[in-house]
């Protein structure tokens, strides 16, 4: 095993499994156990439920049947449609499921060999930084033989089952997995960067122009391995209700496809064809589909020849999954989630950013300069007491992808204390000399603010001048305790570092040459005559 990665209860699984084979017994994890505490963090949920293995359920078990799909699986009764759609997603990719399940194939039952099973897996996702091994058993929660929660279309197919066990030990209970966001799934899948579009406050039904711009880059996020997920807020109407149209309101869909469809004939030297712009969506249900235009079996279809359908895996069954045009989409649809999976390799093709990573805390402490839990910018006063980073931009311009992201709460909800806190972040122009914290604003510059939000992280993208620059992250309200990550990305290094000293040192120079009692700070707005100068100022 990779030593970058952490042991989720310090639980090495082929330990484990070797003393199971061993004792010639199938094992049970004591630290997720098959009892109610394992399935609900509140005592009014309980229900009876039966923990049975695979083979109680189906002769043949398998982790997968013919490879992986994103109709492998069907939301059972938690309202976790947010981490089934992230599936769908993630199955769509093979090299980034197989870091989510490592050595599949070994971890496969072998039927030649019934004695090599041991009723044990392991799954790994990316936890607040870092990739995290969890193992698990296979006793799955049942109703009358049948899973309760997440599972295959495939009767004998459990990895989308036991990949849902693994999430939910590491939220506490599967009940803790009720309602969320698919953004946070596909980030712990990944490790990728995730984005919240609001599409109504954007007016992206109605601008055409930032229509097409949101198409194009949703698509390059797509061609370069990112996943994209959105529904439709439930402010003001009942969760899971169905619109006129068929969607479900408050239900988290995955994006499968983005394409540009051609009508028409295409004339020698001349395009007479009428270009469309796509989106193919899977509900995580399986079944109940948009019935507007471009729906499996709509009149639409008729004007695309049978090679294009069949280039665009059209399909005319109830599976949950359907196109639509993407202006139909922006009009119907709210919010969008975006995770990019941004490139940090030098051996590709496309651009590659330059990643730092940081670790902070807002922490409480009655003497201000200690303090780090100063509050969003509005509380003046506290502000400037937050974690303070600063970095450089070297170039004369650099597009800068910011993403601030706090630790999952989830496992506090047996505490009452499940909820998301709101965050964001403030980015500041400082002095090109500045090496300790800032106390007050002064000549500093105010150039970019990111969304506040209760969602787990914020994104930002900004093309920042040349210079130096403070970030500091903050909660919305001042005294909120919590751990954040923060993850910068840049064209080229930017040495993101904590400011931590208020002031110099004193050290014995200092009473030889006389200790700064005074910082003088000018800002210069503009300057006429330079060219005629020479190096010395003359």
């Amino acid at each position: 095993m990779s030593s970058s990665v952490q042991l989720f209860r310090d639980q090495r699984y082929h330990e484990l499994k070797g003393q199971c084979l061993q004792q010639g017994r199938l094992f049970e994890d004591p630290e997720f156990p098959a009892s109610d505490e394992s399935l609900y963090y509140d005592s009014a949920a309980k229900g009876k439920v039966e923990w049975r293995r695979p083979k109680d359920l189906c002769e043949d078990p398998h982790l997968l049947v013919d490879g992986m799909s994103s109709h492998d699986f069907h939301q059972g009764k938690l309202g976790n449609c947010w981490f089934v759609a992230a599936c769908s997603c993630l199955a769509l990719r093979k090299s980034l499921w197989q870091q989510v399940i490592p050595d599949y194939k070994e971890q496969e039952w072998d039927p030649k060999n019934p004695r090599k099973y041991a009723g044990i897996f392991r799954f790994r996702f990316w936890r607040f930084g870092e990739w995290t091994e969890v193992v698990v058993d296979d006793l799955l929660p049942t109703e009358n033989g049948e899973l309760i929660y997440c599972r295959s279309n495939v009767r004998n197919e459990f990895w989308s089952a036991l990949l849902e066990k693994a999430y939910a030990k590491l939220a506490g209970s599967y009940q803790a997995l009720d309602g969320g966001c698919a953004a946070e799934a596909l980030v712990d899948f990944t490790g990728a960067v995730a984005e919240s579009i609001n599409l109504a406050e954007g007016k992206y039904g109605e601008v055409i122009s930032e229509q097409m711009k949101l198409f194009e880059d949703l698509m390059k996020v797509h061609k370069r391995g990112g996943f994209i997920s959105c529904f439709i807020s439930s402010s003001g109407r009942p969760s899971e209700a169905e619109t006129e149209m068929g969607l479900i309101v408050g239900h988290a869909y995955s994006v499968t496809a983005i394409r540009k469809l051609r009508l028409g004939e295409r004339l020698l030297f001349s395009f007479k064809a009428e270009k469309l712009f796509m989106i193919r969506l899977r509900n995580p249900w399986g079944r109940k589909e948009w019935h507007g235009a471009w729906s499996d079996s709509s009149e639409e279809w008729k004007k695309v020849s049978d090679s294009e359908r069949k280039n665009l895996g059209l399909t005319v069954e109830n599976d949950g999954e359907f196109w639509m045009t993407f202006e139909d989409w922006c009009k119907n649809f709210t919010d969008v989630d975006i995770c990019r999976t941004v490139n940090t390799s030098f051996f590709s093709l496309h651009k590659t950013w330059e990643k730092e990573m940081m670790f902070g805390a807002w922490a409480k402490h009655p003497e201000p300069l200690l303090n780090r839990s100063g509050g969003c910018f509005d509380n003046r006063e506290t502000f400037l007491q937050n974690p303070q980073f600063l970095f450089d931009v070297k170039k004369a311009e650099d597009k800068v992808l910011v993403s601030l992201q706090q630790e999952d709460r989830r496992k506090y909800r047996k505490e009452g204390k499940g909820d998301n806190i709101t965050i964001g972040f403030e980015i500041l122009k400082v002095e090109d000399n500045r090496r300790y914290r800032l106390h007050q604003l002064t000549v500093q510059e105010r150039v970019a603010t990111s969304p506040y939000s209760n969602t787990r992280s914020v994104f930002l993208r900004r093309t920042l001048q040349r210079g130096r620059y403070l970030l500091i992250p903050t909660t919305y309200i001042p005294g909120v305790p919590a751990a954040f990550i923060l993850r910068l990305y840049t064209d080229v290094p930017s040495r993101l570092r904590e400011l931590k000293a208020d002031k110099p040192e004193m050290t014995c120079w200092s009473l030889l040459c006389g200790y700064p009692r005074r910082v003088t700070q000018i800002k210069v707005h503009s300057a006429e005559g330079l060219q005629k100068q020479d190096r010395s100022g003359g």
